[in-house]
């Protein structure tokens, strides 16, 4: 059964797509389990708090992830004229990404996998109503 025009299917498409703020990093050098302490530490905050809870946290994940919150907020203020003092996380998340193989070579010739995990991370921000 068809489901209509080209057209109509696209303009649909563009009805439902999220205007919300956003900012990706794909392929971060962090996994997944580590980047989601720092993320669950923010959800729902407000962005200067957030900001600052990132700022003074001493994980690796969270120098990735304050760069990302930057660049969310500079996506709100030149894209959609938002001010940084009316947002807050609205969502953050971290899937996985594709993990690097190395091999550590261990005694007796054996040797062992290393796997190096990386993650792609997603934060989406809102205005206060």
């Amino acid at each position: 059964m068809a489901k209509g025009h080209r057209s109509q299917v696209t303009r649909l498409r563009n009805e439902n797509k999220d205007t919300r703020p956003s900012a990706k990093v794909s392929y971060a050098r962090v996994s997944v389990t580590k980047a989601c302490f720092v993320l669950d530490a923010i959800r729902g905050k407000d962005v200067t708090s957030a900001l600052g809870i990132l700022a003074y946290n001493n994980r690796y994940a969270s120098s990735v992830i304050y760069k990302l919150l930057k660049s969310a907020v500079a996506n709100a203020e030149n894209n959609n004229g938002m001010k940084a003092s009316d947002l807050y996380v609205a969502e953050c998340y971290a899937n996985k990404g594709p993990t690097m193989k190395r091999i550590h070579p261990r005694a007796q010739g054996r040797a062992y996998r290393i796997e190096k995990r990386t993650s792609h991370i997603t934060v989406v921000l809102d205005e206060k109503k």
